[in-house]
């Protein structure tokens, strides 16, 4: 008997034997050509690659900082994500890979998922590039010397750079919805 394959990973089971979990797929992008934004999360979660949408798990809140900022106009939910591109707003992973947690991903791998994703920019020429999470800003933009949240001076790929705090619950460095909210509406602002 065979489960389905993709987004929610494939089971497969022999006769007499346990099932087997075959880890989930990466998620397909959220994107299209010239869009206002295009949000760079690390990588997957587990979690959200096998419900088959970004940013699934309960305790992220990107959903909710993109309506409170104002970037879109109503309150999508994960499996609305493909939504994003009726307000120009795409997304994208920094590393395909699905882990359960970002410290998993290899070195190498987020170089080449950086390599990857100049590539995609490069095709796709979004306005403002968000990276969600500030660690991705050194994978991204190797040398890079502005630290923390905010525009960044120099573009990536044409575009201009905006770092956001990881949405994440696990986010330490900014706990809480608040903190997270204003380096969103900081760049709402320049969006509009």
């Amino acid at each position: 008997m065979r489960g389905e394959s993709g987004a929610e990973g494939r089971r497969v089971m022999a006769p007499g034997r346990a099932a087997v979990e075959h880890p989930p797929t990466a998620l397909a992008d959220v994107a299209a050509l010239d869009l206002r934004v295009l949000f760079v999360g690390i990588n997957p979660s587990t979690h959200s690659a096998r419900a088959g949408h970004h940013f699934a798990t309960r305790g992220n809140s990107l959903w909710r900082l993109l309506h409170a900022s104002g970037l879109t106009p109503v309150l999508l939910r994960p499996e609305e994500d493909r939504r994003l591109l009726e307000f120009r707003l795409g997304m994208t992973s920094g590393c395909p890979r699905p882990t359960g947690a970002a410290s998993e991903l290899s070195r190498a791998e987020q170089v080449e998922g950086a390599r990857l994703l100049l590539h995609k920019l490069e095709r796709l020429r979004p306005r403002f590039v968000a990276l969600l999470g500030l660690t991705l800003y050194r994978v991204v933009v190797p040398g890079g010397d502005e630290p923390g949240p905010g525009l960044k001076a120099a573009p990536l790929a044409g575009a201009r750079l905006f770092v956001l705090p990881n949405p994440s619950g696990r986010n330490r460095a900014y706990p809480g919805f608040e903190k997270k909210l204003a380096w969103f509406r900081r760049l709402a602002e320049l969006v509009d």
